[in-house]
């Protein structure tokens, strides 16, 4: 993508930033309303959640509290657990009865551990399931099905580093270098202060495994030896945040104090973690939170719990806990000279989408969050009265040595959205394949799978 059309649609999404971010949900999606959900007999828990500490700090607790309010019981309040990052959501019911939810956030890896001993109902990750928990699941279900996988909000990794710190902008391989302990110093980044300073979360975090993944192991490098280590988000941030030296990552709602860098990939323009740019997953640090569901678990509060976090009121949830909500809005997009000819006039005329869809690794078929978001974009345009000749699909590929063989491999992948948008009744404008202009990744293999997108717009 040219640095000039870059600017122009990051400014243009970035004035949508906010209302992205607050998470207003404005077209109801198609879950169950739940009746009363059972209460306990005795003083158990009636749900455990167990995993990533990027959810269970303040989302996981909050859209509990939102369940249970959606429930009728009285007297919420979230308390300190047992030991350090848990926490019990406590409530009464009209009779009187105590009711509770524990929530531990030690990691996302422990999350899948706790689902195989029976110690948690729920598992939270702030990474997709490994191939190897999958498997070590695989005999209480498929976790990678759309039921026992459930994407529940998006949220993108922040490079942060102290305030005073003038370094604005690094890209991919840069940070590869810095956290494998090959660029030492920060005058060697062009800023100043001296030795660099590694601070990262702990082993069994999510947000290690992301960021192991998409920064270190995308370049072929390891971790260095003497980070500081944290199990907890808020800490890491606020150590970052005091020392002139340091470098960290962090979640999302977690930059506190700290000054968050702008981030490239390939030849694409350094991205800060904006909203716009999360929400579509063209920031090359953004990820998806996750719950996934103990399939064999028959506990009616796991069922709410996910319903209820897709729902309405659970994406506003998401959003005002500094996380991204599924949300979908039009906004408009400069069209200028950088643009190819096709969407330059689709810019001029129409309005794109805030949802990006994507696809399962080496297939053409739809991933867990596209075929959500396939329901959501639905529900937007029967709500804007735009299923008939309002809408445009733009899919997008990755250089595959043919020029025509990647255009059409992009417009194949727009036909993959379109046969399940027609389900719902939507009659189409037009459907384009640009092949790989407008890269928003580079050609690694997550670059690819970021690259392999298709837009919505609508007139």
């Amino acid at each position: 993508m040219s640095r000039d059309l870059a600017v122009r649609e990051r400014d243009t999404w970035s004035r949508t930033g906010a209302l992205l971010l607050l998470g207003f949900v404005c077209y109801a999606l198609p879950w169950s309303v739940f009746a009363a959900l059972p209460l306990p007999k005795d003083d158990q828990p009636v749900l455990r959640i167990q995993g990533s500490n990027t959810i269970g700090a303040k989302l996981g607790p909050a859209l509990v509290k939102g369940l249970m309010e959606e429930q009728g019981l009285q007297q919420i309040r979230i308390e300190a657990g047992s030991a350090e990052n848990e926490q019990r959501v406590v409530a009464r019911s009209a009779d009187g009865r105590s009711v509770q939810v524990a929530v531990a956030a030690h990691g996302s890896g422990t999350g899948f551990t706790a689902l195989q001993d029976g110690s948690a109902d729920l598992a939270a990750s702030s990474r997709p399931i490994k191939d190897s928990e999958a498997a070590a699941l695989a005999g209480l279900g498929d976790m990678r099905s759309r039921d026992n996988e459930q994407v529940i909000a998006l949220d993108g990794l922040a490079i942060i580093l102290h305030p005073g710190n003038p370094l604005n902008a690094v890209s991919i391989e840069q940070l590869a270098r810095i956290f494998s302990g090959e660029t030492k110093t920060w005058e060697e980044l062009g800023s100043r202060g001296g030795p660099i300073h590694l601070y990262a979360r702990d082993d069994k975090s999510g947000t290690y495994d992301t960021f192991k993944e998409l920064v270190l192991g995308s370049q072929g490098k390891s971790l260095a030896a003497g980070p500081q280590r944290f199990e907890s988000s808020e800490q890491l941030s606020d150590a970052v945040s005091q020392d002139p030296a340091a470098i960290g990552f962090i979640g999302l709602p977690y930059i506190r104090h700290a000054k968050a860098l702008a981030i490239s990939s390939g030849d694409s323009l350094p991205m800060q973690p904006d909203a716009a740019l999360i929400a579509t997953e063209d920031y090359p640090l953004s990820r998806r939170l996750f719950f996934y569901r103990q399939p064999q678990a028959n506990n009616p509060w796991v069922e709410a719990l996910v319903h209820f976090a897709q729902g309405p009121r659970g994406q506003a949830i998401v959003g005002q806990n500094g996380f991204i909500a599924q949300t979908v809005t039009a906004m408009r997009v400069e069209p200028n000279e950088a643009m190819p000819a096709a969407y330059r006039q689709l810019a001029g005329e129409a309005q794109r989408l805030s949802v990006n869809f994507r696809f399962q690794e080496d297939s053409a078929s739809l991933d867990n969050k596209a075929l959500r978001d396939v329901e959501r974009v639905l529900d937007y345009l029967k709500a804007q009265n735009k299923l008939q000749h309002a809408v445009v699909l733009v899919g997008f590929g990755d250089p595959k040595g043919s020029p025509s063989r990647t255009a059409l491999l992009s417009k194949l992948r727009a036909m993959a959205v379109r046969r399940e948008l027609a389900k719902g009744g939507v009659i189409f404008r037009d459907i384009v394949g640009l092949g790989d202009e407008l890269s928003v990744a580079g050609n690694d293999d997550e670059g690819r799978l970021k690259n392999r997108r298709v837009e919505v717009w609508v007139y």
